[in-house]
């Protein structure tokens, strides 16, 4: 993609194919792809490439967050992945505050917390500030897995945007995150 991204004409979609819907559509510098798609509202050829090319994202990243959460533990389950990240990334939380930053009910959270605690990869404690609510936080044990996990993936990524520019890495984290912000809204 860097490639061809630096010249101003990419291949929009160019995996869709694989067991997507089968379209090879050419997409020149400006956005329309070939054949046109008629400039205005719903229909503006940028938000249309934008869309196929989140779709095929999207569809990769549900597939690896499985892979990696095979990864941490054969048992755990997909979404259970994230959850492990957050942990990781923010420390001890409590569970309501993850529900709410996961996007699930409280019930659905209390299951995974007790999935992952009989996986040994989570534990919890009384929240020192509130009697009544528990802390969740990683275990040794999950903390060691979910991070050579981790690790493992960002050498793909070294490996497979090797290629591009570190400005063009850097920019397209950039992005992302301007994008993952205007999502949260």
């Amino acid at each position: 993609m860097a490639e061809t991204f630096r010249t101003g004409t990419y291949q929009a979609g160019a995996d869709v194919h694989e067991g997507g819907n089968g379209e090879d559509r050419r997409v020149e510098s400006g956005g329309a792809p070939s054949g046109g798609v008629p400039d205005g509202g719903m229909d503006q050829p940028e938000f249309l490439d934008l869309e196929r090319e989140l779709t095929v994202l999207f569809r990769r990243a549900r597939a690896k967050q499985g892979e990696m959460a095979r990864e941490v533990h054969p048992d755990l389950e997909s979404a259970a992945y994230g959850l492990l990240v957050r942990l990781g990334e923010s420390g001890r939380q409590r569970a309501t505050e993850l529900a709410a930053y996961i996007g699930v009910g409280k019930a659905t959270m209390s299951r995974q917390l007790r999935a992952l605690e009989d996986l040994g990869l989570v534990a919890r404690e009384p929240d020192p500030a509130d009697g009544r609510a528990w802390l969740v936080h990683l275990t040794e044990e999950g903390r060691g897995r979910v991070a050579k996990v981790r690790e493992a993936r960002r050498g793909r990524y070294v490996e497979q945007l090797s290629h591009w520019d570190r400005d063009e890495v850097a920019e397209l984290a950039r992005l992302l995150n301007q994008l993952n912000r205007g999502m949260e809204k």
